[in-house]
């Protein structure tokens, strides 16, 4: 089966996440910081270089994670290479990621916000932490107002700023979310579509995207199209009929 090409289409956010070929560290060893910092300033650097608009982000041992807007089709994928490459040389030599990075096209004002609650809480999930936004690898601190002035690289998405009128009532508000989490069958379509690489939104939205989408955005119905009926038309009056013509 061919594989798909990159899902883009204009002004519209993306959640991505890509796995590493190795974990920076086995489970029983402590979390490699080192390597996490020096990742997680390549992430801000190459955003910045190739004027990706990142939301938020997420680092563990085996994967990073982000959702951004980006502003042309190869933006994204510059940026992940871009990381790619300095992952090569400094930290882990050849191949660094397992696969092509996945990537799901998000609905704003509906499916922003999960996605980016799905991708902040991946530490607690996968039990590295207790609190999300006690994670220094990620974007969450700087949501829920532990991170400083200084740690604060991403651009808030218009989703996050609907939250409240002020910083304190954003942060606050979001803190709430994220502590709750995704209902099971919200966080399972998050994956869904990141894993299978598909756009996640209402018939409005994916009829608009679609104009312009660099390919399908759902994926082909299961099975061979239903069988069409032949439907046989009856004899004119002046041909014999079969019965007439077997008695001929």
């Amino acid at each position: 089966m061919a594989r798909l090409s990159r899902l883009y289409a204009p002004d519209t956010p993306q959640l991505v996440q890509v796995r590493f070929t190795r974990p920076l560290a086995p489970p029983n060893e402590a979390t490699p910081a080192d390597k996490l910092d020096l990742l997680a300033g390549w992430l801000r650097d190459a955003a910045r270089e190739n004027h990706v608009p990142v939301h938020g982000w997420m680092l563990l041992n085996d994967r990073l994670a982000l959702l951004a807007t980006p502003p042309d089709k190869t933006g994204l994928a510059r940026t992940v290479q871009a990381v790619g490459r300095r992952f090569a040389t400094r930290i882990q030599k050849g191949r660094v990621f397992s696969e092509r990075y996945r990537s799901a096209l998000l609905q704003p004002g509906a499916w922003v916000l999960p996605a980016l609650i799905w991708l902040e809480r991946l530490p607690v999930q996968l039990g590295y932490v207790d609190d999300a936004g006690r994670w220094p690898w990620s974007s969450a601190a700087q949501h829920t107002g532990l991170a400083s002035a200084a740690a604060r690289w991403t651009t808030e998405h218009a989703d996050y700023w609907h939250q409240g009128n002020t910083p304190f009532e954003r942060q606050a508000h979001y803190r709430r979310l994220l502590e709750q989490g995704l209902p099971a069958t919200q966080a399972r379509r998050v994956e869904e579509a990141l894993f299978g690489q598909w756009a996640l939104g209402d018939e409005a939205f994916l009829a608009r995207i679609g104009r312009d989408s660099t390919r399908r955005l759902l994926p082909a119905k299961r099975g061979r199209p239903p069988r069409q009926t032949v439907v046989e038309s009856e004899p004119r009056s002046d041909e014999p009929r079969e019965e007439d013509a077997s008695s001929a």
